[in-house]
């Protein structure tokens, strides 16, 4: 949640107001396992808060009543404490601490482990019974839908859960574990070799004043015996220690694990159960961290004020993972399956054409045939002095494209390879007065270096004049053309068949290094680009029926200007269909698959 929204939550919140946590209430606001975005709720050392007849629950009440009621808007998909819930472990603050977890109770999942506080300090998690066991033990989360079960002593235990869309594991390990404890962790890990993990646990690593961490002594034996070895593990979470702390370790298969130190007894009010929100974004590959703490939002003191938020390096900040690469070793993603040209060509369908046919070649003279079926097959050319290096087939492709092949064009400044139409061919005096999808997938190389301004990924070829066209920029630009400006902008032209009328599009500044598709619809009264599913902003209101095609070739791979060519296109175009029909993005060729 952004400070914002903080403080209109402060706001809006008067310091007496109660909230309707009733289960029928909190049924209603409901977590979305499917969304990219979803957060994970972390609960340091909440001991001062349960100490003796010094006990006040009252601000853990108020964080679990935030989290249940902004579940829906924040996608809380668990919450772990990190131990040390108590300061004595005495059979009577355990209680009180157990009734006022009872909150979230089949309403929130979540995990405990025992910190020092809550145990015999002395002991390892063989210790036998205990009034946090009795608790906080297996009893207490049998039911929940999260639980997948405990080591034998009933100190640990681990909790899958599903949030954005794919499985997560999270073990709760205990303030001591013993080696029997870390085999069976491992074996929780075996038996869930596909699980991205997080290890949570009361004493792992301890912070400097710089907030740089280090592993404690503890830590060095979870790491050397449990997560080292484990590449699934990519994050661990401990309180314990302050002041809080991060660093990065590297793993035995090479990889990043993220270990964070979470505490925060030692500010006003013990704490007051403040919280982190692990905010993962599955989609920009990022987990953005912030703390807080909700009962501070309704009380009116200067204490209180300057500790609703904190936002130094170690309590705000993000962490970038490439999710898909850093979990590929154990979990490779499961990418669609070419599908056959049958799959996406239908009646309306003018020209489809991929680059997956067994010996495609792409020599001058090399025919790309035309899928459809309609004739209009695509024949390789290159620029004058161009060698053969300036086009070549790629297995690189976007995941949602139906072929698993694409062109690598090496193009620049009078330099490249064009793939154009023969005369005569149907397409090149298709005027499409009833609408149009014109979709392609591109991508530019990273990084994006040379000069490649106002290069063409396609267009027809001929000139604006000679179709009776005086609208635009030059009467010796083509007809219709998809460009690329210095900025990386796209560029669509277009020249339109009823009227004078000289309509054009532009998008946001592509990314490079990363696929894209881009569908051009037009519904016989306007043009609509959309890039990756998304429309885009600078889409014009203006009429834009047909397009005014002089029956010259439709070309993929550049633009002319006075039917010349000087700049050939740089990056990779993959499978390119043209429908004869406007489309939803629901028929788009990624048929839903547009990362």
């Amino acid at each position: 949640m952004e400070r914002r929204n903080l403080l209109a939550a402060a706001l809006a919140a008067p310091a007496a107001a109660t909230l309707d946590m009733s289960p029928a209430t909190a049924s209603t606001r409901g977590f979305d396992k499917a969304d990219p975005r979803f957060s994970i709720a972390v609960l340091p050392d909440t001991q001062y808060l349960f100490d003796a007849d010094s006990a006040d629950p009252a601000p853990l009440k108020a964080t679990f009543r935030y989290l249940l009621d902004q579940r829906a808007e924040d996608n809380v998909a668990f919450l772990t404490h990190l131990g040390d819930i108590t300061e004595h472990g005495t059979e009577r603050e355990i209680t009180l601490a157990g009734s006022t977890f009872r909150a979230i109770d089949g309403r929130l999942p979540y995990s405990v482990l025992a910190g020092n506080h809550d145990v015999s300090s002395s002991t390892n998690d063989q210790r036998g019974s205990t009034a946090y066991l009795k608790v906080f033990g297996p009893d207490r989360f049998r039911g929940a839908a999260t639980y997948l079960g405990a080591s034998a002593d009933g100190y640990n235990s681990a909790h899958r859960l599903t949030a954005g869309g794919r499985q997560w594991l999270i073990l709760a390990l205990d303030w001591r574990i013993s080696d029997g404890g870390l085999t069976w962790a491992r074996s929780i890990l075996a038996a869930n070799p596909t699980l991205p993990a997080i290890v949570t646990t009361h004493d792992l690593a301890y912070g400097d004043d710089a907030g740089k961490a280090y592993l404690s002594s503890n830590g060095q034996r979870l790491w050397d015996q449990l997560i080292k070895d484990n590449d699934q593990i990519f994050l661990t979470l401990n309180g314990h220690y302050w002041p809080p702390g991060r660093t990065v370790l590297r793993n035995t298969a090479g990889n990043d694990v993220h270990v964070h130190i979470t505490n925060y007894q030692d500010r006003y009010y013990g704490g007051a159960a403040m919280i982190r929100l692990y905010r993962f974004d599955l989609v920009r590959n990022r987990i953005d961290v912030e703390t807080f703490a909700p009962w501070f939002l309704q009380r009116k003191s200067p204490l209180a004020e300057e500790t609703i938020e904190l936002t130094g390096d170690v309590d705000r900040f993000s962490l970038e993972i490439d999710f898909e690469k850093r979990f590929a070793a154990f979990a490779p993603p499961a990418l669609p399956a070419p599908r056959p040209a049958a799959r996406v060509v239908d009646r309306h369908t003018a020209a489809y054409w991929r680059f997956d046919t067994a010996g495609q070649a792409v020599s001058d003279g090399a025919v790309v045939a035309d899928l459809s079926g309609k004739g209009n097959d695509l024949v390789v050319r290159r620029l004058a002095g161009s060698g053969a290096d300036v086009l070549t087939v790629a297995a690189d492709h976007h995941r949602g494209a139906p072929a698993h092949a694409s062109l690598r064009f090496d193009g620049g400044p009078n330099r490249g390879a064009l793939l154009q139409t023969a005369p005569g061919a149907p397409l090149n005096s298709a005027t499409f007065m009833n609408g149009y999808t014109f979709e392609t997938f591109l991508k530019l190389p990273s990084p994006f270096t040379g000069n490649h301004s106002w290069m063409g990924v396609f267009s027809w070829e001929g000139r604006a004049g000679d179709a009776g066209k005086h609208s635009g920029w030059s009467p010796l630009e083509p007809t219709c053309s998809l460009n690329l400006s210095p900025e990386r902008f796209l560029q669509y032209v277009l020249y339109t068949a009823e009227g004078d009328h000289n309509p054009t599009s532009w998008s946001h500044a592509l990314p490079v290094g990363v696929w894209h598709h881009v569908a051009i619809v037009n519904d016989g009264k306007r043009s609509v680009v959309w890039v990756n599913g998304s429309k885009i902003a600078r889409n014009p209101s203006q009429a834009a029926r047909g397009v005014a095609t002089v029956g010259r070739p439709f070309t993929l791979g550049g633009t002319s200007f006075d039917l010349a060519y000087d700049q050939g296109f740089y990056g990779w175009i993959g499978d390119t269909r043209i429908t004869a029909r406007a489309l939803r993005p629901e028929q788009f060729l990624p048929a839903g698959h547009f990362r």
